[in-house]
């Protein structure tokens, strides 16, 4: 069966096609992205601009496009925290389904971290034990636990490393107290989280994978199956750099996405407070994240 996902999110509108039956690897076949940055296009009223509604539904209507070319069967279309949140939200999804065709089903974000969770336990398997999974999107930061493929705990903070640069750091490079007033700021909306404990802990996202990547793990072209992981330690020294760093250098460094580059900060500072927080030495980076979840909860309804 050919499946498409459609993940409209905070950062991108990504489209994954993938050929794929319960019990097999999804294997990717096509995939296109156009980089929208929705969560730093809200206005100070909580909408989402008309520049950024514009912009979504010409992404929209491309990916559609590309999804009747690569005769995609079943189009899954999703949207995260830049849309969830905004105040205009049921204006924003009526008008992509009125020109688009399009309905985006919109993810809570407990829901987004379940199925994040079910994508890295089916990467790691049942040899993981009970697993905490981390993952740092453009809106939110999410966690879950569990010993089984639902987890026990679900959550979602609104700690994603494009709202945070939209709300808390204007310079580039910011200044000490513009950082120093996030640090603060996420420590504090991190305060109430507890996990009691686990045996492996992954995380998952491009925030993640590119903060591994600047401390040394395997680049993109090791391949899906190279182990990567991020110490504390390295990410440290990551964070010492970045806060010197202008975006225009830090985009021409090798496994950082231009597009992405002035969101890096923010998403270190969530990453080090998160894993000092729960008091973890490293992570592993799982390469699966939420669209191969929304698949695998797809072939799996399918399969009944």
């Amino acid at each position: 069966m050919r499946l498409g996902v459609l993940d409209v999110g905070s950062n991108t509108v990504h489209l994954l096609v993938v050929d794929a039956h319960r019990g097999a690897h999804p294997w990717p076949t096509h995939s296109e992205k156009a980089v929208l940055r929705l969560a730093e296009r809200i206005g100070r009223d909580g909408r989402l601009v008309k520049d950024g509604e514009d912009a979504l539904v010409e992404a929209v209507k491309a990916a559609r496009k590309a999804a009747a070319e690569h005769r995609v069967h079943d189009l899954l279309a999703f949207a995260t925290s830049a849309v969830r949140d905004a105040t205009n939200s049921a204006e924003v999804l009526g008008r992509v389904r009125d020109e688009t065709g399009v309905e985006l089903q919109v993810l809570p974000g407990a829901d987004e971290a379940r199925m994040t969770f079910l994508a890295v336990r089916r990467w790691f398997g049942w040899s993981a034990g009970r697993l905490l999974v981390l993952d740092i999107g453009g809106g939110s930061l999410e966690v879950a636990v569990g010993t089984d493929e639902v987890p026990e705990k679900a959550l979602s903070l609104p700690l994603g490393a494009g709202r945070l640069t939209r709300d808390w750091l204007t310079g580039d490079p910011p200044g000490a107290a513009q950082i120093q007033a996030l640090r603060e700021y996420v420590e504090d909306q991190l305060a109430t989280l507890e996990i009691d404990s686990w045996d492996q802990v992954a995380a998952t996202s491009k925030t993640f994978r590119t903060l591994a990547r600047l401390s040394g793990a395997a680049p993109s072209s090791a391949g899906l199956w190279a182990p990567r992981m991020l110490s504390r330690t390295g990410l440290e020294q990551v964070l010492g750099f970045l806060r010197h760093m202008p975006s225009s250098g830090l985009g021409e460094m090798d496994g950082v996405s231009a597009a992405r580059a002035h969101q890096l900060l923010a998403g270190a500072v969530v990453a080090e407070a998160a894993m000092r927080r729960l008091g973890l030495y490293s992570v592993d980076i799982c390469p699966w994240a939420l669209r191969e979840g929304v698949i695998l909860q797809r072939l799996d309804a399918l399969s009944g």
